[in-house]
Formats: C-alpha cells, sequence, structure tokens
C-alpha cells in the first residue's frame, strides 16, 4: 500500500481519507510527520489578521502557493472572508493589526491568480464538485461559488502577468495575489517579490525559508541571483498544506484492520520521519524503515 500525498482531513473541497481493509507493507509519506496543522478556525483568523494589516496600511499580501491543493483552500476562505463566514471582528492573538476592515472593503479587494498551472487545477476542482464534502455543497446551495467568486481576476499570459507586477508595484492599490512556486524558489511570485519586498507596506504569507528567517529582521533573501533587502511584513500562516499532519497520518495507520507488518517511511525529511516512526511505535510492534 502506498499512501501518496496522503492529503488533509479538514478541506471542504476533498473527502477525508479512507483507511484500506488491510496492507501488508505500508509505504507512507512523512512530510509532517513531527507537527500538526493549525486548525482551521485559527489559521482563518490569522489570514484575516494579516490582509487587514495589509490593507491599512495600502498594500499588496503577496501568498507564494502550491498550484495543487493550497491554492484551492486559500480561494475557498477567501470567499468566506468576502463573506463574512466565520471571521471575527477583533485581530487574532500574537498579530499586530487594529481593527478590520469592513465587509464592504473586502467586496472591493481583487484577488489575483496569476498561476496558468493553478487556474487550470481551479477548473478541475470545479468539474469535481460531486466529490467535495458536505460544507462545501451547502455553500453551493446557497448560490455561491467557492473557486469562481467575483473579485477573482485570473491572469494567464506572461505579458498580463508583467502588467500586473508593473501595476500593483506603481499604483500602491491594495490587492492580494496568489502565485507559484509556494516555496519562493522560481515562477511567477519571484516577480512580485524583485518588485515589492523592499516596500514597508506589502505584506507576504507562507514564504520561502530565507524569507521567514530573515524578514523579521529586514534582512536580505537571495532572488535570481540578487540579493532583496526585506522591508515588507511577513507572516507565516499554518494549516494551508495538502498533506496530511502527524495526527492525520496516525490516524490513516490506525484505520486500518489487518495492520500492516512493516512500515516503510518516505517524503519527508530525516526529523519529521523520525519523530513520526516513534510515534507508530507506541500503536504497535511493527518493523518501521526510514
Amino acid at each position: 500500500m502506498f499512501s501518496g500525498d496522503l492529503g488533509a482531513c479538514h478541506t471542504p473541497l476533498l473527502r477525508a481519507p479512507r483507511s484500506p481493509y488491510r496492507a501488508d507493507t505500508l509505504v507512507l509519506e512523512s512530510t509532517y510527520g513531527d507537527r500538526n496543522h493549525e486548525n482551521r478556525a485559527t489559521r482563518k483568523q490569522r489570514l484575516q489578521a494579516a490582509i487587514n494589516k495589509a490593507l491599512q496600511n495600502q498594500g499588496t499580501v503577496l501568498i507564494p502557493a502550491f498550484s495543487i491543493g493550497r491554492t484551492q483552500e486559500l480561494l475557498y476562505e477567501l470567499e468566506e472572508l468576502i463573506n463574512g463566514d466565520g471571521y471575527q471582528r477583533c485581530p487574532s492573538p500574537g498579530i499586530d493589526a487594529t481593527e478590520p476592515n469592513t465587509p464592504t472593503n473586502f467586496n472591493n479587494l481583487p484577488i489575483i491568480l496569476d498561476s496558468p498551472l493553478a487556474a487550470r487545477i481551479t477548473a478541475a476542482y470545479r468539474d469535481l464538485q460531486p466529490f467535495w464534502n458536505n460544507e462545501a455543497h451547502a455553500r453551493l446551495q446557497q448560490g455561491r461559488k467557492p473557486l469562481a467568486f467575483d473579485n477573482l481576476l485570473t491572469v494567464n499570459s506572461h505579458a498580463e502577468h508583467q502588467k500586473m507586477v508593473n501595476h500593483l508595484a506603481h499604483s500602491a492599490r491594495p490587492a492580494i495575489v496568489i502565485a507559484g512556486s509556494g516555496m519562493c524558489t522560481a515562477g511567477r511570485i519571484v516577480n512580485y517579490l524583485k518588485a515589492m519586498l523592499g516596500d514597508v507596506s506589502q505584506t507576504e504569507g507562507t514564504p520561502g525559508r530565507e524569507i521567514q528567517r530573515n524578514g523579521p529582521q529586514q534582512g536580505t533573501v537571495l532572488l535570481d541571483g540578487e540579493r532583496y533587502r526585506i522591508r515588507a511584513g511577513v507572516q507565516s500562516i499554518g494549516g494551508y498544506s495538502a498533506h496530511a499532519d502527524q495526527q492525520g497520518l496516525l490516524r490513516f495507520v490506525k484505520g486500518i484492520k489487518r495492520r500492516p507488518r512493516d512500515i516503510r517511511l518516505v517524503h519527508g525529511e530525516e526529523g519529521a520521519k523520525r519523530a513520526l516512526m516513534g510515534e507508530l511505535g507506541k500503536l504497535c510492534n511493527w518493523t518501521i524503515v526510514r
């Protein structure tokens, strides 16, 4: 049994993973084997607070995101923000933000999806609506479009992308940009970062490790062979990964009725594998290889 990328159990756009009845040998991913995701309520509050602060500074929110899974989760929750579903009217603990903007401001906020691949995957998600869970179906029955709402603008061609980067860099118009790649190693997000990291009014979420580490100290980041000073605000928000966390991985294994003789851990850093190996060892006396 190969788990592949197992998937989180709380996403409304995918049904929760189901354990097989049996497995002789289980090859299990371990990407988040050493940690658990933020719950949906917490991550939504943190997302709202980060966006509010950027809007108050007349800045653009740059969100590096992977095309499959994370982008669609973000769009779903941004549609919630626009409609005011379950969002608090006060900042989340630990985030320096004043009173959030009114829903009217959110209704007029452009949300820009600048990734041709993510746009195609999002269209595929829309075609697969029968496989969404009950929460998402309830939203559809209300006449809402979680992945195709009015604020959503899609940028396809390279020329359109360059025009959007220049427009946002010089107009100081508040907006939210979702672009790849999720690790900021390549893709269109790099052009936005090069154009906007030096602007203190910008906010940026789920960035590459160097930006996460150096951003709070206004350090630097290497982009396309050149060092850029980070004057933008940096906010890391967990919980949007398409991978199952430690609890989800353990739940998947515990759900196997006829448990495997051995488990082989793959697709994770050494620390994550080691932590998951320890937790699995508490469940049963089986052979675990990392």
